[in-house]
């Protein structure tokens, strides 16, 4: 079995990529973490759907934050496909393949023992600095630089927080990412979209009147965080996706006790906010600001800020020594890798099960921002494989809820090549006859077009129209889609001998 590099935490993966400008660029200039620094970025890396002029590029680590001496920030550690790549030990387009195969290898976290971490403190350095909030200068505002994406945001937010929380009745824990916006001196706001497993804990303990402990992760392995994002019913309710980290690192992930809550951390962030998720309290996510907005989402768009939010109260927050935030502008690439990488492990997880063979790979396209349009390519063997391969688009949307369109292409086109696609479906397809439409389905409530407002047949906000685009060529006319062949030669030689144009061709 493969394994990624020697990387615990971040610091190793930032160690990996220092000194290759065109992976990771540290910069000492000033940047303001309100709307500045995002701003920069949006120019430098964002990519995915960003307003354009927008572009991929090197990862940015900010180590002068305005207001903020002992912190830095952190951008794009995963906004471009080959980075995470590297940083996960594989080829760019085996990602999905080698996701897929932690799911496979899994390996459970650990929990450190207490008086060891007391006897060796190194062995958490997530806890080298304690800030309790009941000291009465706390003020989580002055000690962590939460970046605003736009100058709209209904505040400061923790953007790449993993949320670590347990089940009330079970025990069994869970890690997801949320928006999470700073409310106050020690009050943060969670967005939980439907369906989220720590949603499920929270909901339960508030109906025993009692408060959820969690922490808040940040700055982590990339193997951690990437995992995390994972969703049912591949990872379904009960499965602890710290275990994919360990499946990719081919060690467990290290959790240690949370100082002032019955919770766990994760031993090497750079960054833990510890609290709970209070019962029966909700806060209006701009209500420091009245925008109306909350922050710019994965689909594009600036999302509403949503009139009523679970609270959380800090109770304290842990960090290393001059601690790195890991934060992302959304939307961006760096969602799509985390979004659509699993997702695409998901669909392949699902398809070689269900369709062993027939789908040999599969993206979760940027446009889509990981979520909403996957391309796969199909390997037909048989007439019979023109229909298993819309039943192979089928179990894609079974696989992944929140998948919108899905795009068939034959094994010649590459799902990666955005032109090579619209290739296939421009000469491969026919509107009338390769276009299946699923009306009525649970989509994702980020998209605006899934409202009732935009289309009057939808019940409920979060529906929609699911797509199949069958851009795949009918096997019995194989002969006549097989494309223009040529002969292959190695260009280098042509290329390094290079001379001046002459008007005449003499010299």
């Amino acid at each position: 079995m493969t394994h990624a590099p020697l990387i615990r935490d971040l610091r190793d993966a930032l160690d990996l990529l220092a000194g290759d400008a065109e992976q990771l660029v540290v910069t000492d200039y000033p940047v303001d973490p309100e709307a500045e620094l995002a701003g920069v970025y949006k120019r430098v890396g964002a990519g995915d759907t960003v307003a354009r002029p927008t572009k991929r590029g090197p990862a940015m680590l900010f180590s002068s934050v305005k207001g903020y001496p002992r912190s830095r920030v952190l951008v794009g550690l995963m906004a471009d496909r080959a980075r995470v790549a590297r940083l996960l030990g594989c080829a760019p387009d085996a990602l999905g393949q080698r996701m897929s195969q932690a799911l496979d290898d899994a390996v459970v976290p650990v929990v450190l023992d207490a008086a060891a971490v007391a006897a060796d403190p190194s062995l958490a350095p997530a806890q080298e600095e304690v800030y309790l909030a009941s000291d009465p200068d706390f003020d989580i505002r002055r000690l962590l630089p939460a970046p605003t994406n736009t100058p709209v945001d209904a505040g400061p937010y923790f953007c790449l927080g993993l949320l670590h929380g347990s089940d009330p009745d079970t025990g069994h824990s869970d890690v997801t990412i949320h928006r999470i916006c700073v409310q106050g001196r020690d009050e943060l706001s969670i967005f939980f979209a439907p369906g989220r497993h720590i949603d499920a804990f929270r909901a339960k303990a508030e109906a025993a009147g009692q408060p959820l402990p969690v922490t808040i992760n940040m700055g982590l392995d990339p193997a951690i965080t990437i995992g995390a994002c994972f969703e049912a019913p591949t990872t379904p309710f009960g499965y602890d996706e710290l275990q994919i980290a360990g499946g990719l690192r081919g060690h467990a992930v290290e959790l240690v006790p949370a100082r002032t809550v019955d919770q766990l951390a994760i031993a090497r962030a750079e960054i833990v906010i510890e609290g709970e998720i209070l019962p029966g309290t909700r806060v209006v996510e701009d209500r420091n600001t009245g925008t109306g907005h909350a922050m710019p989402e994965f689909p594009g768009y600036d999302g509403p800020a949503n009139p009523s939010l679970p609270l959380m109260r800090v109770t304290a927050v842990t960090t290393r020594h001059h601690p790195v935030l890991h934060t992302l502008v959304g939307p961006g690439e760096e969602h799509t890798s985390l979004a659509g990488i699993p997702t695409e492990a998901s669909i392949l997880h699902a398809l070689d099960a269900a369709l062993p063979g027939l789908v040999t790979q599969v993206y979760a396209h940027t446009a889509g921002g990981g979520k909403l349009i996957a391309v796969l390519q199909v390997a037909k063997r048989s007439a019979l494989d023109d229909g298993r391969a819309r039943q192979a688009a089928l179990v894609a949307l079974a696989t992944y809820h929140e998948l919108k369109n899905v795009i068939l292409v034959s094994q010649d086109v590459d799902v990666f090549d955005t032109d090579d696609v619209l290739w296939a479906m421009t000469t491969r397809m026919v509107g009338d006859l390769d276009i299946i439409t699923i009306p009525g389905v649970c989509g994702h409530v980020l998209d605006p077009s899934q409202q009732p407002a935009y289309d009057p047949r939808l019940s409920a906000k979060g529906m929609t129209t699911k797509t199949i685009y069958d851009a795949t060529y009918p096997w019995a006319m194989r002969e006549t889609f097989e494309r223009a062949q040529f002969l292959d030669v190695d260009p280098a030689p042509w290329l390094a001998a290079g001379a001046p144009y002459e008007p005449d061709g003499q010299e």
